[in-house]
C-alpha cells in the first residue's frame, strides 16, 4: 500500500472554479497523495434580479489557490494544469482586454423577458435543439439581447464577450480562447458544427469575431511568465484548456456508463448521463453539453441548490453563526434534522434564484406551502432540503425516460451532511453513492487534462491513475422506506395544496378596487 502522505513524484492540477468560490487540488499520479485549496468570493446583487462578481476578485482568489496548492507540492513537478469552469458566465472586454462589465452569471435573471419572448417562438426551441442550451435568461445568449437592448452604448463598447473560463484562461496564459465544452453553454454554439450558430449570433446582435476561436478541450496553452511568478509553477506549464463543471462532474464521478447518473449539488444542482452524441430529439426539460469530441451530457440543472439552505439560515435563524461557512451549513443542517420527515406537512418550493430545470421558467415564484402555526424554524429549514432534493428528483424522472436509471452517483460538499444524503435517497427512492470528498469537476478536470498531456490513453484509465487502489470506499445511501414514503406522500400534496388555493386567488381577484375611480377623484388622508 503506498503511504498516502509521501510527496509523489509527480501530480496534476485539477482547477474547479465555480460560483461562490474555486477549488484546486493536486492529484498525485498514480499516488493517493492529493491536496485540496479553497477559496470563496462574493456573489453580488447591485440591483434586484442581478448576480455578479468582480473579475480581479475571482481571479485573485484563483491565482491565490493555485500559489497555496502548488506550496503545498513540495518538491513534486506539476505535470499540468487542467482547467474547469462555472458556465454560463459572461463578460465584456475593450480592445486593451480589461473588463468593462462585471462577471455576469448563470444565476443573473435580468434577461427574463428576452427569454420569455424567445422561448415562445418558434426560433427558440430551433436554437435549443441546435445548441443544446435551453432558452433561459442564464444563457449568454439572452444575457446579449438584454445588453443590445438596454445598454447599447456599453455593447459599442466592448470589443470581446467571454465566458468564464475563457477569462480564465485569457489570465493564465495571455491568449483569447475558448472550448467546446464552455462554449455548448453559451446558446451561441451549434453542436452538430462546433462553430457559432449564425441565428444566435444574430440575435444576440454580435459578430463572430467578438467571440474567442473554439478549440477542443484536449488543447494546451503556456503559463505565462507573469502566472508563473504569482502561483510558483514553471513558466511554459502546459495549461489544458479543460471542459465545463457540469460535464466534468459526470466524468469526476465516473458516471459515464449507460444508465448511471452524476448528481451534483453546491450553490446550485445539477443531475446529469452521459451519452456518445445528441438525442436527435432533446426534450424540453433537458440540456445537452459537449464533454469532448464523442462525449455529451443530457440533464437538467436547478439554479436553486444548496444556497437555499443558507438563505433559510440568514432569514430564519441567525443567531445560529460559526465559521467557516460550511460549519455553520453543519449547525443549521443539525437544526432541520430535529423536525421529522415532511416536515409535518410543510412544503417549500425553493425559487429563489430564476430556476432552470425542469420547466426553465424564471418568472417562478418560491413560496411555503402548508404553513402552520405549529411549525418552527426547524421544519422551515427542512422543508428547504426537502424541496431542493424534491427539484432534483424531477430531472432524474426525466432522464430515465431516455435510458432506464441503474445507478445515482453523487458529489458535492452538501453530502457530508447525513441529513441531505438521507432526503436525497428517499425523494429519489433510490440508493445513492457518494463519491470522495475531492472528486467531481475537479478530478474530472485532471482526469481530461492526462489525457490531453498523453499521460492516459483515455478518460477511464485517467481516472484510474488518479484513483489509487487505497483509496476509501464511495459510501452508498440506501433509501430508508419511511422517508421513500413521506416524500411520495409530499409530491403528490403540492398539487392538492395548490388547488386549495385558487380559492384565495379567486377572493382577492374579486375584491373591489380601493384605487380612486378617476384621475380627478383624490382619497381622503385622515387628519388632513
Amino acid at each position: 500500500m503506498t503511504d498516502a502522505t509521501r510527496c509523489p513524484a509527480a501530480v496534476v492540477l485539477g482547477l474547479d472554479a465555480g460560483t461562490t468560490g474555486t477549488k484546486v487540488v493536486a492529484f498525485g499520479l498514480d499516488h493517493p497523495w492529493r491536496r485540496v485549496t479553497i477559496r470563496e468570493y462574493p456573489l453580488l446583487q447591485p440591483e434586484p434580479g442581478q448576480q455578479v462578481q468582480d473579475p480581479t476578485v475571482v481571479l485573485d482568489a484563483i491565482v491565490g489557490a493555485l500559489a497555496t496548492c502548488v506550496a503545498a507540492c513540495g518538491d513534486a513537478e506539476v505535470v499540468g494544469l487542467a482547467v474547469g469552469t462555472a458556465m454560463h458566465g459572461l463578460v465584456g472586454l475593450d480592445r486593451y482586454r480589461r473588463p468593462v462589465t462585471p462577471l455576469v452569471t448563470w444565476a443573473d435573471d435580468r434577461a427574463a423577458k428576452e427569454a420569455r419572448s424567445l422561448r415562445a417562438n418558434p426560433v427558440g426551441r430551433s436554437l435549443h435543439q441546435r445548441t443544446g442550451t435551453p432558452i433561459h435568461p442564464m444563457s449568454p445568449l439572452t444575457k446579449l439581447m438584454w445588453v443590445a437592448r438596454h445598454e447599447p452604448e456599453l455593447a459599442a463598447e466592448v470589443r470581446w464577450w467571454l465566458g468564464m473560463k475563457d477569462l480564465v484562461l485569457l489570465a493564465l496564459t495571455g491568449e483569447l480562447v475558448t472550448e467546446r465544452s464552455s462554449a455548448s453553454g453559451s446558446g451561441l454554439l451549434e453542436l452538430a458544427t462546433g462553430t457559432w450558430d449564425a441565428t444566435a449570433l444574430e440575435l444576440a446582435c454580435i459578430d463572430a469575431e467578438q467571440l474567442p476561436p473554439v478549440e477542443a478541450p484536449t488543447a494546451t496553452r503556456p503559463l505565462t511568465a507573469e502566472m508563473a511568478a504569482r502561483t510558483g509553477l514553471p513558466v511554459g506549464l502546459p495549461v489544458v484548456l479543460g471542459a465545463a463543471d457540469g460535464p466534468l462532474g459526470n466524468l469526476g464521478t465516473g458516471a459515464v456508463r449507460p444508465g448511471q447518473v452524476g448528481l451534483s449539488l453546491g450553490t446550485s444542482g445539477a443531475a446529469r448521463a452521459m451519452v456518445p452524441r445528441p438525442p436527435t430529439e432533446l426534450h424540453d426539460a433537458l440540456f445537452c453539453y459537449a464533454l469532448t469530441e464523442d462525449a455529451y451530457v443530457v440533464g437538467g440543472a436547478v439554479s436553486n441548490g444548496g444556497i437555499v439552505v443558507r438563505w433559510a439560515g440568514d432569514s430564519l435563524a441567525p443567531d445560529v453563526k460559526a465559521t467557516p461557512l460550511q460549519h455553520r451549513d453543519a449547525a443549521l443542517l443539525e437544526l432541520a434534522a430535529t423536525a421529522p420527515a415532511g416536515s409535518d406537512g410543510l412544503i417549500m418550493l425553493p425559487y429563489l434564484l430564476a430556476e432552470r430545470a425542469p420547466l426553465w421558467d424564471p418568472d417562478l415564484p418560491g413560496a411555503y406551502l402548508g404553513l402552520r402555526r405549529r411549525h418552527t424554524r426547524a421544519h422551515l429549514l427542512r422543508a428547504a432540503v426537502e424541496g431542493v432534493s424534491l427539484q432534483l428528483s424531477t430531472i432524474v424522472d426525466q432522464l430515465e425516460l431516455l435510458e432506464p436509471v441503474t445507478e445515482v452517483r453523487v458529489t458535492g460538499g452538501a453530502f457530508r451532511s447525513t441529513l441531505w444524503r438521507e432526503v436525497l435517497a428517499g425523494a429519489l427512492g433510490r440508493p445513492i453513492t457518494v463519491v470522495g470528498q475531492a472528486e467531481g469537476s475537479a478530478l474530472g478536470a485532471a482526469a481530461l487534462g492526462l489525457v490531453a498531456l498523453d499521460r492516459a490513453t483515455d478518460l477511464p484509465a485517467a481516472l484510474a491513475a488518479l484513483a489509487p487502489p487505497d483509496h476509501a470506499a464511495d459510501e452508498t445511501t440506501e433509501p430508508d422506506p419511511a422517508l421513500v414514503a413521506a416524500y411520495d406522500h409530499t409530491r403528490r400534496s403540492i398539487a392538492t395544496t395548490v388547488e386549495q388555493l385558487d380559492a384565495v386567488a379567486r377572493l382577492f381577484a374579486a375584491a373591489p378596487s380601493h384605487l380612486p375611480l378617476s384621475t380627478t377623484t383624490s382619497a381622503t388622508v385622515p387628519g388632513t
